[in-house]
């Protein structure tokens, strides 16, 4: 009997797990994996909050325990979730997409992100149970579908909860709103394909000049949503004035490479000219080679300076120790795993604004030293492990 009901069954091609020359997709194959429980994972956007949702498949697996999940997401999301051993499908929203949704039926959907989109894709297929957020088909108003997805439903309508009384992070509020909980502090994961490792390991062996520096990665941009979520260039620049400063005369020598994509190009450049006129060496790395190529230069450094930004989970997401900036977002609701954060000094702060005619910005109120201070404390935590831990960090990826 053919194994349709095999996790690996396509039904058009061999699953690539077996020598189809010699063996046939039967349950007595012995990659035969029956899933128990068909998920639908419904998160969209945005970028970072797609890879910091990561941390709800573990959780997932615990309470249904060998699911077969299904991610839908906008594109280009779906690039950043390739590889992800606990995904088995990734859909995007395109007409492709949405298309084959509508061939499919799931025991249980999670629907984390608040929006009318959301719930249509939810509609366009089917699902025994949801949890997390639909909407009023009579007012097109977002609502919980389940009594645990109320607080971050609330949280989200009330500045009030959001700024002061609430102090769980995204990750706690989504595995409580979706009902996988408990809340176990799962990572973000991202993952590497072979040879995106072999590259990683690449550019670290350069930057690192073979381990004997830690690369102290510099995340420059953000997403145009609430630009103002990334330093200046004056900013960048006085951090790395006193970095250079702190380990001038340091048996730690430290490399600094400037990350970030196609946008931070001309950014990036600034930033480093500035640098280097005060006689401080720094890295431009690739920029204009899209999302993965983005993530590799992430993965090749040992402590990543950001804002609260896509670079920011991308640095989580490989297990980077992370010192953030935070201005106009809230530092509560992002778990650091031991990193640091830095607040604005702004009494504005935060305000989760798109635009802001201050004369003064939040990113003009952040304390360059500190940033500075907490690097300096993230690396000696990296000098405490054994000195190739650090390439280990990379290898395992």
């Amino acid at each position: 009997m053919v194994a349709t009901h095999c996790r690996h069954f396509s039904g058009y091609k061999p699953c690539g797990k077996i020598d189809s020359q010699k063996e046939s997709c039967t349950i007595s194959c012995a990659q035969f994996d029956l899933p128990r429980f068909r998920i639908l994972l419904i998160h969209l956007g945005a970028l970072g909050a797609v890879v910091r949702s990561t941390a709800l498949l573990p959780a997932i697996q615990r309470k249904y325990p060998n699911a077969h999940i299904t991610w839908i997401t906008d594109a280009p999301a779906n690039i950043l979730l390739e590889r992800h051993p606990l995904i088995d499908r990734i859909l995007t929203t395109d007409n492709d997409g949405l298309l084959a949704l509508r061939a499919l039926k799931f025991d249980v959907a999670l629907v984390v992100d608040k929006s009318l989109k959301a719930a249509g894709i939810l509609h366009s297929t089917e699902a025994k149970k949801v949890f997390g957020f639909s909407v009023d088909s009579a007012t097109g108003a977002i609502v919980a579908v389940n009594s645990s997805a109320i607080e971050s439903w609330e949280i989200g309508l009330s500045d009030h909860l959001k700024f002061n009384v609430n102090r769980k992070p995204e990750t706690q509020l989504m595995v409580e709103a979706l009902e996988i909980g408990p809340w176990m502090r799962d990572r973000y994961r991202l993952h590497l394909s072979p040879n995106e490792i072999n590259e990683t390991q690449k550019r670290y062996t350069l930057w690192s000049d073979a381990g004997r520096k830690v690369v102290i990665g510099f995340n420059t941009g953000c997403a145009s949503v609430i630009a103002y979520k990334k330093l200046s260039v004056e900013g960048h620049v006085k951090v790395l004035q006193e970095l250079s400063r702190k380990y001038q005369c340091a048996s730690t020598k430290l490399e600094f490479v400037l990350l970030g994509g196609k946008e931070d190009t001309i950014r990036n450049h600034a930033i480093a000219t500035r640098a280097q006129q005060s006689g401080i060496s720094v890295i431009e790395s690739p920029t204009e080679r899209g999302l993965r190529d983005g993530m590799i230069s992430v993965a090749a450094c040992d402590v990543i300076v950001t804002g609260d930004s896509l670079g920011m989970h991308m640095a989580l997401g490989f297990d980077k120790r992370v010192v953030a900036w935070f201005g106009p977002t809230c530092a509560h609701e992002v778990d650091l795993y031991g990193g640091v954060a830095v607040l604005s000094k702004a009494v504005c702060s935060p305000c989760w604004k798109r635009s802001c005619e201050k004369t003064t910005m939040c990113y003009d109120q952040v304390d360059f030293h500190e940033i500075a201070s907490a690097v300096q404390s993230q690396v000696a935590l990296l000098e405490r492990r054994r000195p190739d831990a650090r390439l280990e960090i990379t290898a395992e990826m």
